[in-house]
């Protein structure tokens, strides 16, 4: 009984690494006032929902699906092209928030959230 449910928790460990990898950047989201670890953290809960997709794709002893193949178990192809979409979106968002936080530490001279957000107050 115990070896059956360890086994299903097992089987079940790339949803649970993806959900730790998730809060991990949301962890470093939360804590940190830099802009560019801010962004870090946001990258490792995009790779973290990547993961996930491909855990939700993956069957034990599946193959890609090529037609002409007749009794074989396929994975699925749905969640490897979300894959690809995403992955596209998330270079293109790091890309601009990167772009911003050059224009911000232009203006600013720093990279931290709370300092700017104090200078802003000030100006007014």
């Amino acid at each position: 009984m115990i070896e059956l449910d360890l086994m299903k928790l097992w089987d079940n460990a790339f949803y649970g690494m993806a959900i730790i990898i998730f809060l991990t950047g949301f962890w470093v989201m939360l804590t940190h006032s830099n802009l560019i670890k801010k962004i870090i953290g946001m990258n490792i809960m995009e790779s973290a929902i990547f993961l996930f997709f491909v855990a939700i794709g993956y069957v034990d002893g599946g193959s890609a699906p090529i037609l002409g193949r007749e009794g074989v178990r396929y994975i699925n192809p749905l969640p490897s092209a979300l894959i690809l979409t995403g992955i596209v979106v998330s270079v293109s968002v790091t890309a601009f928030a990167l772009s911003l936080v050059v224009k911000l530490y232009q203006h600013y001279g720093t990279v931290d959230a709370d300092e700017i957000a104090y200078m802003r107050r000030n100006e007014e």
